[in-house]
């Protein structure tokens, strides 16, 4: 049956009509820069609130081009940091005055299909979290005059704006801390190929063992951010000769996932037997059953530019172009504790 509009329901033309005024006149008065008397404004608001009358927000935001809408398209819920900064994200946004519309591509779905769609509400403003884009999705934003900005990942597309954490910046301070510790042998598990963010961090690691004289460490690639993925990628490589004594996860997720399989699989101890380091800081790295040493982002400083860039976009000021990297802060935990600083480990 086709959708009907409740009998009760006030409609723009019923209100001008109750206040004697063309549909025109009536409208304008909902529109905080129109042009209108202000006795006439303040009348019609008045009768408006009256009447019960509620104007359609997403209509005259399309019709006037400012619909206050700030698009968030992502793909990947699986990983904990997502959901975390989802909400940062969308209360930042909202104090700043504007909706969050969330769109989550699924795995059957291409993200330039799900960004499609999302254009389709004709949103102001569309932020990429946990996902990239192929050029002519990107041209699809620019052809639809939104502008674009990717948080936690960035485009291959130079006129693409991102603000991300300085990730290769990042794992070379776990790189350091672990070396530090006493590791010589280290390991890396990433989390899903082709991405920016699991493409830097294994490059810095990797480049400060290096410089570290070390040999290049020990790589797996886990296949996705997850729990599962970690637990079964450190069954591979810590299960055979040459075990590493330290490892590097690309994600707390992968690395409570590791760390489960090097305890309760495995029977090592952590971190007698193997220290373990995360990346991202997310609520979990903190429970006393994993305490783990991670790579905590600039969540805050990112989502406080990102509501930057949407504010000044909306007052027309030209936006920034490349890649903005913040620096993350080394959180240490009991997971890659000195030998020396070890104590009883916690019942898990």
């Amino acid at each position: 049956m086709p959708h009907r509009r409740p009998p009760t329901a006030i409609t723009l033309k019923d209100l001008a009509r109750d206040l004697g005024m063309s549909v025109a006149t009536t409208g304008r008065a909902f529109h905080p820069g129109a042009v209108i008397a202000p006795a006439t404004r303040a009348r019609v608001l008045e009768r408006a609130l009256a009447l019960g009358y509620r104007p359609n927000a997403l209509a005259q935001g399309i019709i006037t081009g400012h619909t206050r809408i700030v698009g968030v398209l992502l793909s990947d819920l699986l990983n904990p940091f997502y959901p975390e900064a989802l909400a940062r994200l969308t209360e930042a946004v909202q104090q700043a005055g504007f909706n969050v519309m969330l769109l989550v591509a699924s795995p059957a779905q291409p993200v330039e299909e799900a960004l499609r769609l999302l254009l389709s509400y004709h949103p102001e403003f569309i932020i990429i979290l946990a996902t990239s884009l192929a050029g002519e999705a990107a041209g699809a934003c620019q052809e639809a005059g939104t502008p674009v900005l990717f948080l936690n990942r960035h485009s291959a597309d130079p006129r693409a704006h991102a603000v991300i954490c300085d990730n290769r910046g990042g794992a070379a301070q776990v790189a350091d801390h672990l070396i530090d510790g006493g590791a010589r042998r280290l390991g890396f598990i990433g989390g899903q190929p082709g991405t920016s963010t699991n493409a830097e961090r294994a490059e810095g690691f990797r480049a400060r063992c290096l410089a570290r004289g070390l040999p290049p460490p020990l790589e797996l690639e886990a296949g996705a951010f997850t729990y599962q993925a970690g637990y079964d990628a450190a069954l591979r490589c810590l299960g055979g000769p040459g075990r590493p004594e330290a490892l590097f996860c690309a994600s707390d997720i992968l690395a409570a996932g590791a760390m489960d399989a090097a305890r309760l699989r495995l029977g090592l101890r952590v971190p007698e037997d193997l220290a373990f380091a995360g990346f991202d800081d997310i609520a979990l790295a903190s429970w006393p059953s994993y305490d783990l040493t991670t790579l905590r982002q600039p969540l805050r400083r990112m989502i406080e530019l990102a509501v930057e860039w949407i504010t000044r976009s909306a007052r027309g000021e030209p936006l920034p172009g490349g890649i903005e990297r913040i620096p993350g802060e080394l959180v240490p935990r009991r997971s890659s504790a000195r030998p020396a600083d070890t104590v009883l480990e916690t019942p898990f």
